[in-house]
């Protein structure tokens, strides 16, 4: 019994002072972010630990419009980085947000994109129309905010209605992007960071100018219920303003807002 008690309290000891130094006390945050981010933030998340060792960043990646209703049921979530304002603006609406804390730190354009591999001769929003042509992904505008810029840029172009038939909806702008690598889809309206992620799968024929569609802003702030407000805080002002998150950002193609 005494050598077991003596074998317990050594394997104890070597538990605790074999743990980093930083572990002790380190605090976790977690961030519901635009999937879009995925790539950048997965490196972001990585250079604000280095900076800050006393907190660990998880990530919840996913549409902009299923993360806020997820926040709204009560997901315990610190901060949420949206990739459209109508998405952080019906959050604050229902006062889940800390207000002061809002901040805007990238924006993006819009895209449109076919199978590297298709034989299809596309240069232009018309060519959209041509009968072979036959499934266009865009993101399910109830949720996602690639989807509602879709919509906007349609109906700039008067194309709404005669593409109506031909929209596959996805439930986020990566679900698209992977339709249009598969080549399970034609063409594909999705962000410019994200056709940058598949520079052999997808290509550009086509960049939608600004005025066809609301500006692409990319908001965060941190939650009411966070149980930790000031880790949350940091991180919001670390993607906002911090020298190293925005060389991140501008590396996979997001612009200054």
């Amino acid at each position: 019994m005494h050598s077991k008690r003596l074998l317990f309290t050594a394997v104890a000891l070597c538990i605790f002072f074999c743990r980093p130094w930083y572990a002790f006390g380190q605090t976790e945050i977690t961030v519901s972010a635009a999937i879009s981010l995925k790539n950048a933030f997965t490196e972001i998340g990585k250079s604000f630990e280095a900076k800050n060792p006393t907190v660990k960043v998880l990530f919840n990646f996913g549409g902009s419009g299923d993360l806020a209703r997820q926040i709204e049921a009560g997901a315990p979530v610190d901060v949420f980085a949206s990739a459209s304002p109508k998405d952080m603006n019906d959050i604050e609406s229902k006062n889940l947000l800390v207000p002061e804390t809002r901040a805007v730190f990238a924006g993006n354009s819009i895209v449109i994109v076919q199978p590297s591999q298709s034989s299809l001769k596309l240069a232009g929003m018309d060519d959209l129309k041509n009968p072979e042509v036959r499934r266009i992904g865009i993101g399910n505008p109830q949720t996602v905010p690639a989807g509602r810029y879709a919509g906007e840029v349609l109906a700039f172009f008067k194309l709404s209605d005669a593409l109506k038939e031909k929209l596959i909806m996805g439930e986020n702008v990566r679900q698209v992007l992977d339709y249009v690598v598969r080549g399970e889809v034609d063409a594909g309206i999705v962000y410019k960071t994200d056709a940058l992620t598949q520079p052999t799968g997808a290509r550009v024929f086509f960049s939608v100018p600004p005025q066809a569609h609301r500006p692409v802003l990319y908001p965060a702030a941190v939650i009411k219920n966070t149980k930790n407000p000031a880790a949350a805080r940091l991180f919001v002002r670390f993607i906002a303003g911090d020298t190293a998150a925005r060389r991140i950002l501008e590396k996979y193609g997001f612009a200054k807002p």
